[in-house]
């Protein structure tokens, strides 16, 4: 019964992430595309629009980390964030675009708010949820989460074709993937008995404020902090204007924008074959390895994006996402299984994780701007990348070392895994 139920959740759970995905990649893969050619914003104001979507999401992510530990296995904030999905097409159209053309910093706020209810926070709260019921009922999170990687794969090999068809099917199509989420999302069943996910969430509802509160007094949430903030972070700044830096070593911007769609899926399907191998690796090397491991690469892609001349030098820089990615979240959420406690794991990944990377990327995001458009996008990247290496080294002396990551939930006595 409990291998039925196992496998019967991660289908379903692979669903829900695969059209969450779906959804995100059709609103965002050619996100700073849209931005420059559709909405006419240049180096800078594109920049501005990111450090505003990050300050916003600023004030979501602390509240759907505690929320989501609060409810345990329940599924009421997924659903939440499944309506804000169906809805995300309209607004693209009706709500985000006016409001942009008319007034930056308006458009940039109304946008930011929506974009982090439904994606940047919401995005912590799907993958964490899925973690826990994986702990729950006996999955791997990165095999699950494979089926994201495929998800944002196949809508953006479509995605620049589209936006040279129409600027806003993108839309149209996101919405309607997000069915697809929430059907999936009605059927999960969290636990093999209600026996089980009772346990869970009476635990659950005795976490307070102050329990999360205390992460701040923690030496060792602090070093996972410093390599977000200093690996995580700038990676993410350095890839927010990546697509209008290769689009533009093509003849023709449409060529550019058709190229990057192709590339970009080609990378996401890597990405999605790097998700089912990555539990592997990182169960070898142990978490703070893998943390250290994607933290090389990510140097690595970032400094040689700054020599590459060439569409076929720079593409190949792009692919390496492929193999740091996986890595990278594998290790982050058996990190935090290692080292805090379980109960709030949603909180330490995207208050930690997420939260952190906004909080840093606000700031940077109209830095890497001006860089851009000052010093050129290969100067930007060769010094983004010294800094990354820097933090990198910085990461590996204060980041805890526990290769005993493989958590082995305890039993109930009809076999039933619950979490610590």
């Amino acid at each position: 019964m409990t291998d039925q139920i196992s496998k019967r959740n991660y289908w379903l759970l692979s669903g829900c992430i695969l059209s969450f995905f779906l959804t995100w990649s059709f609103c965002f893969s050619i996100y700073p595309i849209w931005l420059n050619q559709a909405i006419g914003l240049n180096g800078v104001e594109t920049g501005i629009v990111f450090s505003i979507n990050a300050i916003t999401a600023l004030f979501i992510m602390p509240c759907y980390g505690f929320i989501q530990d609060k409810l345990g296995l329940r599924k009421h904030l997924l659903f939440f964030v499944g309506i804000m999905l169906l809805l995300s097409g309209p607004f693209f159209i009706y709500v985000y675009t006016p409001m942009l053309i008319e007034s930056l910093y308006w458009g940039a706020i109304v946008g930011g708010c929506f974009c982090s209810i439904a994606f940047f926070a919401g995005v912590g709260a799907v993958e964490t949820y899925i973690e826990r019921v994986g702990r729950t009922t006996g999955f791997e999170f990165g095999k699950a989460r494979m089926w994201g990687s495929l998800g944002w794969a196949i809508a953006t090999f479509f995605t620049g074709q589209i936006f040279n068809v129409s600027a806003t099917l993108n839309f149209v199509l996101a919405s309607a993937c997000s069915i697809i989420f929430l059907l999936c999302l009605i059927f999960v069943k969290p636990a093999s008995n209600a026996a089980t996910q009772n346990d869970i969430d009476n635990k659950a509802n005795s976490l307070k404020i102050s329990d999360a509160i205390a992460l701040f007094r923690d030496s060792k949430f602090w070093a996972f902090t410093t390599f977000v903030i200093g690996v995580s972070c700038l990676y993410g700044v350095y890839d927010q204007q990546f697509a209008v830096y290769f689009s533009a070593q093509f003849p023709t911007k449409a060529e550019g924008n058709a190229m990057f769609g192709y590339l970009n899926s080609l990378q996401v399907f890597l990405e999605a074959g790097g998700m089912f191998l990555a539990p592997f690796i990182v169960n070898r090397i142990g978490a703070k390895n893998g943390l250290l491991l994607s933290g090389v690469i990510m140097a690595i892609r970032i400094v040689g994006s700054g020599y590459a001349g060439d569409p076929v030098s720079i593409s190949a820089m792009k692919l390496l996402h492929a193999v740091e990615l996986p890595i990278m979240l594998v290790a982050i959420f058996k990190y935090i299984s290692a080292t805090f406690d379980a109960r709030l794991s949603a909180t330490i990944y995207i208050v930690g994780f997420q939260f952190m990377s906004q909080l840093a990327g606000s700031g940077l995001s109209v830095v890497s701007g001006i860089l851009y458009d000052e010093i050129g996008f290969a100067d930007a990247y060769k010094l983004i990348g010294a800094l990354v290496s820097f933090f990198v080294l910085v990461s590996a002396f204060v980041l805890t070392s526990d290769k005993k990551v493989v958590i082995k939930p305890d039993l109930t006595q009809d076999g039933a895994k619950v979490l610590d």
